[in-house]
């Protein structure tokens, strides 16, 4: 159903025609989604994504920004909060355990692995918050196979899983689901793959699909690390994810003048755009990550504004 709804969202979208990048229509969001407890102060929403049963699950650092050095006691309060699609707030957990969190992913048995790029450290939790396996070694940043330098994002094949590693080893690490690992590619200046600053991974159909954001680039990948395609963006891509037969939407964080926002593009399989929406909110919006409900709703990690706004993307902008 999944599936059916966010193509039946495209086919809507494609009616409306193409926009050019600096006309990009203002997108109607929500930011008031989430239900947040009263006397609950939520800092950088930083990823989101959704589980098997249509729950929204939201990464967000508890008061902490990112502030280099970055502290190295663990953050006190939940860090992951899960919600109803009507908003509700149904649990939240993971008070104690992160330190600068950055990715969030859920796996297909419904398991919540967490990037934490202070920890250097890939964690994965059941679904209630249970912390099941730690992968790298702690507070180290190492360029070798099993290590990480800052990693960013996770995703996975039928039985491997994908690191995007991260702000400093710019690779994708592929590990099995016990946490070894099995190979690596896309190390800057290593040719035609070569990631700077690889921000989000995701995986479909066979296709790796990677957020190059320092270069400006979409690229995709077999799930064995050959180079399939190269799509550049006028901004930097600071997530990508798969719709389904060949189409993909991104989001940029910043533009090509390093001013921030939130422009979303809808890709068709051949690399053209299908549309763009600018789906800022009110006042400072960055476009960190985003998720796809199984209604088509987009989910944007905002942690300029610390919320999630939620936006169609088949909807009538006022140009059109």
């Amino acid at each position: 159903m999944k599936r059916i709804a966010v193509l039946a969202a495209l086919a809507l979208a494609a009616c409306s025609g193409q926009t050019k990048p600096e006309d990009a229509p203002r997108a109607e969001v929500d930011g008031n989604w989430a239900e947040i407890p009263e006397g609950v102060a939520w800092g950088e929403v930083s990823a989101v994504d959704t589980d098997s049963h249509g729950h929204i699950f939201v990464l967000q650092r508890a008061g902490r920004d990112w502030k280099e050095p970055f502290p190295s006691n663990p953050i006190d309060d939940p860090v992951v909060f899960m919600f109803a699609r009507n908003g509700k707030l149904l649990g939240r957990w993971g008070a104690g355990e992160t330190v600068m969190p950055h990715g969030l992913s859920i796996d297909d048995t419904d398991n919540i692995w967490i990037t934490d790029v202070q920890r250097e450290q890939v964690l994965r939790f059941s679904h209630d918050g249970t912390l099941e396996m730690t992968m790298g070694a702690r507070g180290r940043s190492d360029d070798v196979p099993d290590h990480f330098g800052r990693p960013t994002d996770v995703a996975f094949g039928r039985d491997t899983v994908f690191v995007a590693d991260g702000y400093a080893n710019s690779r994708i690490a592929v590990f099995d689901r016990q946490g070894n690992f099995l190979s690596q590619w896309g190390h800057e200046g290593s040719g035609a793959g070569g990631l700077a600053v690889p921000h989000s991974v995701a995986v479909k159909d066979g296709k790796v699909y990677v957020a190059d954001r320092e270069n400006r680039r979409i690229k995709i990948f077999s799930e064995g690390g050959r180079l399939l395609e190269t799509y550049n963006t006028p901004g930097y891509p600071y997530a990508v994810k798969p719709l389904g037969q060949g189409y993909f939407v991104s989001v940029e964080g910043r533009d090509a003048s390093d001013r921030e926002g939130a422009i979303v593009r809808v890709w068709r399989p051949d690399g053209t755009i299908e549309r763009i929406l600018d789906a800022s909110g009110e006042g400072p919006t960055k476009g960190h990550d985003l998720a796809i409900g199984g209604d088509g709703t987009i989910y944007l990690a905002d942690p300029e504004g610390k919320r999630v706004l939620t936006f169609e993307l088949a909807q009538t902008t006022e140009d059109e």
